[in-house]
């Protein structure tokens, strides 16, 4: 069984299409999968290789400032990833219309991602009810409260920041999942946070899981940094043919 990587762009959106070469042309389900802050598609791949074997098309596309779309970081605090992570939301819906142009996306919808790829996939999950099943691997699904931790970690080391941050951001809370778990409905969620993780804070991840019992989470966490194993992304895998399959 071999697997094509084809790049595409759509629009102004580069990405990775992975499949199996022979079933390319067919009827699977789709996964988006976003990588992470600083990161690029290539960085997904292996990912995104063991969802395709596994019998997924998946599309991995490089999120705005990043990999093939890649720009200077600006100097003020957090506008390079808020801008990431918003242009994902904005550019979801577009991806999956053009493969249901060419008649390769049916029902089954899926995302996931790492780190600000996991952030994209719980924002996501607020407003897309089409989205079937979704992993957050590293992500924060309380992208409040890590606003405001980027805020005060600003703070701290005395670096501009507008007066007016919050009214700039003010489409946030609309896209928290934990502000808004309802949306999830009953909905698979996998989430796998590493303990000692200190870059995507893993007491955001915890809090979630714990205040919402009764939401279909599947949560995994091990004393671990802010890095994917590749038994993680078995585990990843796993999931996705559970729910999808």
């Amino acid at each position: 069984m071999k697997l094509t990587i084809r790049k595409r762009t759509l629009g102004t959106i580069p990405l990775l299409e992975v499949v199996q070469r022979e079933r390319r042309n067919d009827l699977l389900p789709l996964i988006v999968y976003y990588h992470g802050w600083q990161s690029s598609k290539e960085l997904v791949l292996t990912q995104g290789r063991r969802l395709a074997a596994a019998g997924f098309r998946v599309l991995l596309p490089d999120a705005a400032n990043h990999g093939d779309r890649k720009q200077p970081i600006t100097k003020i605090p957090s506008l390079t990833f808020w801008q990431s992570i918003h242009t994902n939301l904005f550019e979801f819906g577009y991806i999956i219309n053009h493969f249901e142009k060419l008649g390769l996306v049916d029902e089954r919808i899926a995302v996931g991602g790492v780190s600000m790829g996991g952030m994209t996939t719980c924002a996501l999950l607020t407003h897309h009810p089409e989205i079937k099943a979704a992993a957050c691997v590293m992500g924060s699904p309380k992208p409040v409260a890590y606003r405001e931790r980027i805020q005060k970690h600003a703070s701290e080391l005395n670096r501009y920041m507008p007066k007016d941050y919050l009214d700039l951001l003010t489409w946030i809370p609309a896209y928290d999942l934990s502000l808004n778990p309802e949306t999830l409905e009953d909905r698979p969620l996998y989430i796998w946070h590493g303990k000692q993780d200190i870059v995507v804070p893993y007491d955001h991840t915890r809090e979630f899981v714990e205040g919402n019992p009764d939401l279909n989470i599947i949560f995994e966490d091990e004393d671990e940094e802010h890095l994917v194993k590749t038994a993680t992304m078995d585990k990843i895998t796993q999931f996705f043919v559970k729910e999808m399959l």
